[in-house]
């Protein structure tokens, strides 16, 4: 399975934020859509970073309130891993699990193309082991008369 299978059910929408909003508008965009992430992008396409409830906690431990007026830049994982469309979903499990990292941030031409969740991952290894049941109950039924 690619992770072009994974956009295909889930959809391709992506929440993204500006550098420049505050980590307070963060924590809305995050409420609103019900997500653990958001990537931060100037234009909706490119890719400045990543801003997940993980980092929020963080810099709140070191900080306290004042961080929720600061930019969502002073909280954000600059350095994103991405993957294609085409990446073989197996392969990203291996790459989340070795990172420790929960989304990952789809891109096709350079463009913003999607996001991936760990729990996409896991939805989907759980589709195929249910899929290969399926065939292997009917494989089973059809032999066994």
């Amino acid at each position: 399975m690619r992770i072009r299978d994974i956009l295909r059910r889930k959809g391709s929408t992506v929440a993204t934020i500006r550098p420049d909003a505050t980590v307070r508008e963060l924590l809305a965009v995050l409420a609103e859509h019900n997500i653990g992430a958001v990537v931060v992008s100037p234009d909706g396409a490119a890719i400045t970073g990543i801003a997940s409830e993980r980092d929020i906690v963080r810099r709140l431990h070191e900080h306290g309130a004042p961080l929720l007026d600061r930019p969502v830049a002073a909280i954000m994982t600059g350095r994103v891993r991405t993957v294609a469309p085409d990446t073989d979903v197996e392969d990203l499990r291996t790459t989340m699990t070795e990172h420790r990292i929960r989304h990952i941030p789809v891109l096709e031409d350079g463009r913003l193309a999607g996001i991936v969740s760990i729990g996409d991952v896991v939805k989907s290894s759980i589709d195929e082991l249910e899929s290969e049941r399926e065939h292997l109950v009917g494989y089973i039924r059809r032999t066994g008369s």
